[in-house]
């Protein structure tokens, strides 16, 4: 994705995704254009908004249309989520835009029950974006063969995240997050949810000190 502003409702939409919203009679959020914006400019952000407001599409968008257009392989955007369950939700969830739009990107999950020879494959080729639980990526930072995983690694959306900050799994999360950070210096972090108490003490959970950062909230959540 070209490094574009925000001039105009729809800038930084391709002509296939606006056709997307339309044949649904939507129209984007603020916010869903606001976090396009914010991967274009590589600037990490915490987006607050309501359950059923297009929340995890918001994360997506910017990942799906980048993979779609660049054509590149290897692993893109690694999706964290606090429950197993739920990476299964999302990746029906995202497979019906990407179908819907004919995009070229490749979307698995990746958990406690994720068969063995999946897992291995995934190692070997892994998809463009991975949906995966603080527990499993910590293991596949292990790995020895973790740098050439992860080394184009653009995105990390972390879904439910007020789930993960202040508490010994969000210490352990932290700990997978620097790591990312050394592997691939230069991906931006989405953190997702629906309330937060403090958004400036989890902003600073979520981010790497020497990123930019910024907090976005939905129109109905201010």
């Amino acid at each position: 994705m070209g490094q574009k502003s925000l001039t105009s409702s729809n800038t930084l939409l391709p002509d296939y995704v606006q056709d997307w919203f339309a044949s649904r009679q939507w129209q984007p959020h603020a916010y869903q254009l606001r976090m396009l914006d914010a991967f274009a400019r590589g600037t990490s952000s915490l987006l607050i908004a309501p359950t059923g407001g297009g929340k995890t599409l918001s994360g997506f968008l910017p990942s799906l249309i980048d993979i779609h257009e660049a054509q590149n392989e290897g692993l893109h955007t690694l999706y964290i989520s606090p429950l197993k369950a739920l990476t299964n939700d999302i990746e029906r969830n995202l497979l019906q835009p990407i179908e819907q739009m004919q995009l070229q990107v490749k979307v698995e999950s990746r958990h406690g029950d994720t068969p063995s020879a999946k897992r291995q494959r995934q190692r070997k080729k892994p998809p463009h974006i991975l949906l995966t639980t603080p527990e499993s990526l910590m293991l596949m930072l292990s790995y020895t063969d973790a740098p050439k995983l992860f080394k184009h690694l653009r995105c990390v959306i972390i879904d439910e995240v007020h789930n993960f900050a202040h508490n010994k799994r969000g210490d352990f999360t932290a700990l997978a997050l620097a790591r990312l950070q050394q592997l691939a210096p230069h991906h931006v972090r989405f953190g997702l949810s629906a309330t937060v108490a403090e958004p400036e003490k989890l902003t600073r959970w979520l981010t790497h000190p020497e990123q930019s950062t910024q907090t976005i909230q939905a129109e109905s959540s201010t």
